[in-house]
């Protein structure tokens, strides 16, 4: 009789994080210093190409983008677009838009392997298009340039495609904190876009490349908050409440962008002429936009720091939330490379300050939590949103305020939208990108509980023939395990098994010496439905037997049908209410009872 081959239970814990974890948090030293360098290489190249765009120098000091007569302010950005086109046909295709859907896609659908050309070229784009005056931020390109980096230090090694994906988002994690100061953040980023999970196997690399780069950024970038503010944070839990309004006008902003942005998309997409001319393209209308207001070339920090500071009249900030919207929105369809982050801080920080004209406090605090509604709604990630609004400008004391206007757009913008501008590209090339976090049932189900107790099994000693009978003429099952005379599991014998027989003309002796000397498949009652799922898949079986571990008795079975029960309970469980019953049929019941 063949010998069954028993592995010992896994041990169940709370998290699958092992020794692997450590190894990662170690390389992510070297992600987060790439991640950190990219952010100061990215700026030093903004820098250069504004100042050799608008000024003719060949500087790498930040420059601010000034009028320079009608004619260059229409022709510059057409140049930039122009050149961003010719790089994005003849390098990478990967290059256009703002990175963080082409990252996402990466992690997702890539194995989280990006190459040493987009690496090099997404900076050099962003550079040229920020440069000559688009209206976007470093923080996309930065995201892709970090991945990048993360990413090809982690091809040099053996690794899993999920390890990949945690070195991926600790470079681009690494790069958003060297340029913003924003640890927080940055590590919300990582967990509400970018990971798909929650793990400590990835959770503590991210946190590691973090900390690295908020340690380099002094001696690359600079310390304290970028946009620095003095206006205090109101108190009472009226402001909150002020918040929360102003979160419910900001997400139906953000709803509203998001449908215009692919909207212009679509327009382009129609054009009879190939993608590449399309940035310049896009490019003719923020030249015609900044006619009207130069100070939506470019990233424009200054006109962040300058809604916060309270500097700008009502008119101005008017102008500069509608003229900012149209070339953005554009400029952003046409396909062009920059970020979206700046952008959505203007959008929002206008049309907080507008509100904010009318509030008690200070207009630039409600600027503040306009950038943090405005963001939400648009990225669907509010604890991303709140903490950035608050690390930006060194006001951690409003964080009840931002994270009461992020819940706020976040729940508008999700009722009213399907997907956000970061999954609606992903979506139209038919790749569905679900962003909800749940706990999979059949992780924390045990075999134990699933499992349907005292199955039907064959005993060894069984004849041949009467095998062959009983799979004929009674079988409801497609296999069936096989004991001992003390109920050990011996194998499991499958209708397969009978009809190689049958053709092999096997008709002689007992069952137990057919069965294969190969390991039997078991699971034990302690193990989770999730690994008996993984069973079933690698070994193509649709039954497990569940054994004691101690005295290797069946004291189980479970069924593919089993497992895909457990989905429709959770299902049922979220969906399915309780129907309210009528005085009248309470009463009969009662009178039945």
């Amino acid at each position: 009789m063949p010998s069954t081959t028993l592995n010992h239970p896994r041990r169940l814990a709370d998290y699958s994080a092992d020794y692997r974890m450590l190894i990662l948090a170690a390389m992510a030293v070297v992600a987060g210093t790439g991640g950190a360098f990219s952010a100061w290489a990215l700026l030093k190249l903004i820098g250069f190409a504004t100042n050799l765009f608008w000024y003719g120098h060949f500087a790498f000091a930040p420059a601010v983008i000034a009028g320079r007569g009608a004619l260059l302010v229409l022709l510059i950005p057409v140049v930039g677009g122009l050149i961003v086109g010719l790089m994005a046909r003849f390098g990478s295709d990967k290059i256009r838009g703002h990175g963080i859907p082409e990252a996402i896609e990466t992690i997702l659908y890539g194995e989280s392997k990006l190459s040493l050309k987009v690496a090099l070229l997404k900076p050099l784009s962003s550079a040229v298009s920020i440069g000559s005056g688009g209206p976007f931020g470093a923080e996309g390109p930065i995201i892709m340039t970090g991945g990048a980096i993360g990413s090809l230090f982690a091809q040099l090694f053996r690794l899993s495609a999920a390890e990949r994906k945690t070195l991926l988002v600790a470079g681009a994690t690494a790069g958003m904190t060297g340029i913003f100061g924003t640890p927080f953040a940055a590590i919300m980023l990582a967990v509400e876009l970018l990971l798909f999970e929650w793990k400590p196997r990835s959770f503590v690399p991210v946190v590691t490349a973090v900390l690295v780069a908020l340690a380099w950024r002094p001696l690359l970038v600079g310390s304290g908050p970028l946009f620095p503010f003095a206006a205090p944070t109101p108190a009472g839990m009226a402001p909150v409440a002020i918040a929360a309004a102003i979160g419910l006008i900001t997400g139906l902003l953000a709803a509203l962008l998001s449908f215009v942005l692919y909207r212009v998309e679509d327009g382009f997409h129609a054009l009879p002429i190939h993608w590449m001319w399309w940035p310049a393209m896009g490019a003719v209308v923020v030249g015609i936009g900044a006619l009207f207001d130069v100070r939506v070339l470019g990233a424009g920090y200054d006109s962040i720091q300058a809604l916060l500071d309270g500097n700008l009249v009502i008119t101005a900030v008017l102008l500069l939330l509608v003229v900012k919207a149209i070339v953005w929105l554009v400029a952003l369809g046409s396909g062009t490379s920059g970020g979206i982050l700046a952008p959505l801080l203007i959008l929002g920080g206008c049309a907080g300050f507008l509100m904010g004209q009318y509030l008690p406090g200070d207009p630039g605090f409600w600027a503040m939590v306009g950038m943090a509604g405005v963001m939400s709604g648009v990225m669907r990630a509010p604890m991303t949103g709140a903490l950035f609004a608050a690390e930006l400008t060194d006001h951690l004391s409003a964080l009840p305020e931002t994270i009461a206007a992020a819940a706020a757009a976040y729940a508008v913008s999700v009722l009213i939208m399907k997907r956000s501008i970061l999954t609606e590209k992903i979506a139209r090339r038919g790749r569905h990108i679900l962003r909800e976090y749940t706990v999979d049932a059949l992780e924390f189900l045990l075999a134990g509980q699933l499992m349907t107790r005292n199955p039907r099994t064959l005993p060894a000693s069984m004849a041949v023939p009467d095998v062959l009978r009983f799979f004929a003429d009674e079988a409801e099952h497609r296999s069936y395990p096989v004991v001992d005379e003390e109920g050990r599991l011996v194998g499991l014998v499958s209708r397969t098994d009978v009809l190689r027989w049958q053709v092999a003309k096997k008709s002689e002796g007992q069952l137990g010496d057919l069965l294969s000397d190969a390991s039997t498949l078991v699971a034990y009652p302690e193990t989770s439905c999730g690994a008996v799922a993984d069973m079933m898949v690698d070994s193509g079986t649709g039954r497990v037997p569940i054994v004691d571990p101690q005295s290797r008795r069946v004291v189980g079975i479970i069924s593919r049908q089993d497992l895909l029960k457990v989905r429709t309970t959770q299902k049922r469980g979220e969906t399915v209410r309780p129907v309210r019953r009528s005085r009248k049929t309470r009463r009969a019941a009662k009178d039945r009872d």
